[in-house]
């Protein structure tokens, strides 16, 4: 009975390896279909690149108090658009870097019910 019983377990290892196989190769060619893999360059808003899968980039001097080594998964390449200018609002910030936020309109209230409990919605101006 030993003996057999490792045969067995052997030809069922193998079958399972076999089974991992395949299912590495096909999910493999599904990531493979769709990947691209992304690389930016010098001049475009990019300083340099840090590492491998990170790049160090040129942000506007409002945006001088944030990290600025971004991992490539973060970015993407942007097509120009004159639509796409968006004005900034007017923040007053203090000098310990915090703002006030003035009072908003209530526009309307919900209650959603998730589970045995109830989530009350407030949408506000």
């Amino acid at each position: 009975m030993g003996p057999d019983l490792v045969q067995e377990t052997t030809e069922q290892i193998e079958m399972i390896r076999d089974r991992l196989k395949k299912a590495q190769s096909r999910q493999k060619s599904y990531y493979d279909a769709k990947h691209r893999p992304l690389e930016f360059f010098e001049g475009d808003h990019i300083i340099k690149r840090v590492g491998p899968v990170a790049y160090q980039l040129a942000l506007p001097p409002n945006l001088a108090n944030l990290h600025d080594v971004f991992h490539v998964s973060q970015l993407r390449r942007y097509i120009s658009d004159d639509s796409h200018i968006v004005q900034p609002d007017d923040i007053d910030v203090n000098k310990d870097l915090k703002f006030v936020v003035g009072p908003s309109k209530v526009l309307a209230r919900d209650e959603k019910w998730l589970r045995n409990r109830v989530i009350h919605v407030t949408y506000l101006d």
